[in-house]
């Protein structure tokens, strides 16, 4: 375990998350992970309200912020810190407009959703033919954009009919899990809802690819946080918020206030249990962290990163 903090001081981290409602599968994860990762830390308080899934707010009297899990809450809860003039850790959002739109006041940490893709398109490695079932919502959108441009570019075709050819399936969890209940005769499925342990609660997930933002075993010795043996036996949504509220923490001590935390954020090249941490200076995207494709075969495990994926 990576050493624990000495400072005494106690920070204040606000975080609205799902419990209730459409998200509530992993904003209940996310605030389990967040809890113990406070008591692990030793400084700091974290302060949880539930947004229901459909509100959005900032916590008041805080640090420091974290924002919702879901893009589209993300977007929400990103206006408001940037007309309150407040600073915004983002570990739920991953759309790409999320991640670029609101410059000085939000910092990601996760794989923007136009990269999502790549792993897979890599692990292909063939100009097999791809078909794509694309769920509602801007994060499906732009995840679809990204695959088929990098689909272009590999020299893969795109096709409407999945049976004898690879499937990518983009949307939510509930939106998955119905796409590959209805696919029959595709040659390889491969869903973004796969990369979660309830896939397999849902549906027979054998020899289907997931995409995710983490899995065990595959990131380096953190410099940063906790190591992931705290958290082996939750899903990459719950890693992600503890990996933002981490490095919002320790962004926070380096400026020593709340105050050019932006700053430092934009110098840093490090990394957590979650992976690589580097973002855009001038956006606050993130550009160092890869997505990670894993395959259920009785259990879901890691194959390995896209390389290409890289920014640094």
């Amino acid at each position: 375990m990576i050493a624990r903090p000495s400072t005494s001081a106690r920070l204040r981290i606000g975080v609205c998350l799902s419990l209730s409602g459409r998200y509530a599968r992993f904003g209940r994860q996310v605030a389990e992970a967040l809890r113990d990762w406070q008591d692990w830390d030793g400084t700091v308080e974290v302060l949880i309200e539930d947004d229901a899934s459909t509100s959005a707010r900032l916590p008041s009297g805080c640090d420091i912020l974290l924002g919702p899990y879901s893009t589209g809450l993300t977007r929400k809860v990103g206006r408001i810190a940037r007309d309150s003039g407040r600073l915004l850790w983002n570990h739920g959002g991953s759309g790409d407009d999320v991640q670029t739109g609101f410059a000085g006041h939000l910092i990601s940490v996760l794989t923007p959703a136009s990269r999502y893709a790549l792993p897979f398109l890599d692990w292909k490695a063939d100009r097999a033919p791809l078909a794509i079932r694309q769920g509602k919502g801007s994060f499906a959108r732009q995840l679809v954009e990204g695959a088929v441009r990098a689909a272009k570019q590999r020299g893969i075709p795109i096709v409407e009919d999945p049976s004898g050819h690879d499937l990518l399936c983009a949307g939510s969890f509930e939106e998955d899990v119905e796409a590959v209940r209805q696919t029959k005769n595709a040659r390889r499925i491969c869903a973004v809802a796969a990369g979660v342990a309830d896939f397999a609660k849902e549906v027979n997930a054998t020899g289907v690819f997931g995409i995710g933002q983490w899995l065990p075993g595959t990131s380096p010795k953190p410099e940063i946080g906790p190591d992931e043996t705290m958290f082996t036996a939750l899903d990459y949504p719950a890693i992600q918020a503890v990996a933002a509220a981490a490095l919002a923490v320790h962004c926070v001590k380096t400026a020593g206030s709340t105050k050019d935390v932006w700053q430092v954020a934009a110098r840093l090249r490090t990394t957590t249990m979650f992976g690589a941490f580097q973002i855009d200076p001038v956006t606050g995207a993130q550009l160092g962290h890869e997505a990670v494709l894993g395959r259920w075969n009785g259990r879901y495990r890691a194959l390995r990163p896209s390389k290409s994926t890289s920014m640094k």
